[in-house]
């Protein structure tokens, strides 16, 4: 299990895509690092205890950020907060 932070929505320049999130995950600074984590487990834990999963789908750019797809999308107050990438 390892600790990763929700960075951003998934958007372009005039749309945001609501289930589809960026994560930046703790020691993973490559493309390739990244691409390791395709096809894990994501979860998203709120502060009421309710778990949101999702599935990493790739990497994102060349630093080490993973795009994950959620189930049901994250609220905005999720931004900046810790996920664990199973």
């Amino acid at each position: 299990m390892v600790k990763g932070k929700v960075v951003q929505f998934r958007r372009g320049r005039k749309t945001i895509t609501e289930k589809h999130f960026l994560i930046a995950i703790d020691g993973t600074d490559t493309r390739e690092a990244a691409e390791k984590f395709v096809g894990k487990e994501v979860v998203w834990k709120s502060p009421a205890g309710r778990e949101i999963k999702g599935k990493v789908s790739g990497a994102h750019g060349n630093k080490g950020v993973i795009r994950a797809i959620f189930e049901r999308g994250l609220p905005g107050q999720a931004v900046t907060t810790e996920v664990e990438v199973k």
